[in-house]
């Protein structure tokens, strides 16, 4: 190599060794600074993307203006470059570090306490947590049986979305009896409690998945950082403070059990016990205990999940009764519901079909099955199971009628660990078409 050749490539190390971090610096002030515009708008309240909620980010008023729809999705654009470019250029210089642990915490624990400190955004489901709570604690009435019309006297009722106020709680008994005790706090102080719960339980996930990186040998700094930084994980999950960060936390206790701990039957029966219990607050999570069962090749997870199973039966028929422990019931009643959202949805108005009809229900049924069918003989050919539960997870949320921001986040945690990248390609390509059909609007002429 010529003394030239040699000089220039110096020169371009150089500059890739001062360019890089400072593109990687801007990204990461671009997708804080777009979240911290959607926050201090939406703190200003009067926003049909704000619910209508207390007052409990009133010293954020007086420095947005109210959050329309054009600056929203603006915000959620830029974020959604900024984390593509920053998880790409992270992910691309594996020699040398781009991305410091302590930056990569500085960020993600910024946009989080960003949020925690703001409203609740997007989704009144929040209110429903509080009102199947205040309808067991403070008015005697199983939520169960009943919806939040029950209560409508109650100061949390107008807060609760019209598609909810008619119909009982379809999680799980353990969730709801959690909750309870959040009720005497008053609806400002249960409001903060939900908030906090979501904020600690992604803290916890979030540790969970940098402890699984290490074990699988994966890089834990870009592991954290796909999930803590992104958008919809950030501004959906936690900003609405959705039960599903729970159940996230429930289900990567134990995916790190299985991972962490030295192999035995106590190890595997816990894990399965587990996913039960993360089953008991949200059913989703349920998806994993055939793949660990198949991985294990062992009675154990079965014999846990069925104590599990049996003990969380038990107290939630002792405080509900029967319907509390109907799971197939409030998912069928669920899964009837149809959302504009929705790959379904899109797809029959691709086809000229005005929505999704019955018949579309039972074939998205079938494709579930024979996706799980097949991903369960992989398993048992030796497939990464934590893998095969991830891609369970993304097809549960794509084959569903009724599809939310923060659906298609279960696949997330574990995607980051897999050993196949392809699930998390295939996660993040979906959430970029949830991304790109909420921004549509964007593209359309001026009237």
């Amino acid at each position: 190599m010529s003394v030239a050749a040699q000089s220039e490539r110096v020169l371009d190390r150089s500059r890739s060794e001062w360019l890089t971090p400072a593109l990687v610096s801007l990204l990461a002030l671009a997708l804080l600074a777009a979240t911290v515009e959607i926050v201090l708008d939406g703190a200003v309240g009067h926003s049909p993307l704000i619910p209508k909620s207390p007052q409990i980010a009133g010293w954020l008023q007086g420095i947005g203006e109210r959050l329309g729809y054009r600056v929203f999705l603006i915000a959620i654009l830029v974020s959604a470059g900024a984390y593509a470019g920053l998880i790409a250029l992270a992910r691309r210089s594996r020699e040398r570090v781009v991305v410091s642990k302590r930056a990569a915490l500085l960020l993600i624990g910024a946009l989080h306490l960003v949020v925690f400190a703001g409203p609740i955004l997007l989704s009144t489901d929040v209110f429903s947590y509080i009102a199947y709570a205040r309808m067991g604690v403070e008015h005697g009435i199983n939520p169960y049986t009943h919806g939040p019309l029950a209560i409508a006297a109650d100061p949390v009722y107008q807060y609760v979305g019209h598609d909810w106020r008619h119909v009982a709680t379809a999680y799980g008994p353990l969730y709801t009896l959690l909750s309870y005790p959040l009720a005497p706090l008053g609806l400002k102080g249960a409001l903060w409690a939900m908030k906090l719960e979501a904020l600690l339980a992604s803290a916890g996930t979030l540790a969970l998945v940098w402890r699984c990186a290490r074990a699988r040998g994966l890089d834990p700094v870009w592991a954290i950082l796909v999930l803590g930084a992104n958008p919809l994980y950030v501004i959906y999950g936690l900003g609405g403070a959705h039960n599903d960060l729970i159940m996230l936390l429930a289900m990567m206790a134990a995916v790190s059990l299985t991972l962490l701990a030295p192999q035995s039957r106590g190890r595997d029966a816990g894990a399965a016990a587990i996913v039960v219990a993360g089953a008991l607050i949200k059913a989703t999570v349920a998806a994993l205990l055939p793949f660990m069962v198949l991985a294990r090749r062992s009675l154990a997870p079965l014999v846990g999940a069925l104590a599990a199973l049996i003990a969380g039966a038990l107290i939630g028929y002792a405080a509900f009764g029967v319907h509390g422990i109907d799971v197939v019931a409030a998912l069928n009643r669920d899964a009837a519901f149809v959302s504009t959202d929705s790959f379904a949805t899109e797809i029959a108005h691709l086809f000229g079909k005005p929505g999704v009809f019955p018949i579309d229900h039972d074939l998205l049924k079938a494709a579930l099955v024979a996706i799980v069918v097949h991903l369960m003989w992989r398993t048992w050919r030796g497939y990464d199971w934590v893998a095969a539960s991830g891609w369970t997870l993304l097809a549960i949320s794509v084959t569903s009628t009724w599809l939310l921001a923060w659906y298609i986040l279960w696949p997330l945690p574990l995607a980051v660990i897999s050993r196949d990248r392809r699930l998390l390609v295939a996660t993040l390509v979906v959430q970029a078409l949830f991304i790109a059909h909420q921004i549509s609007p964007l593209l359309a002429p001026v009237q």
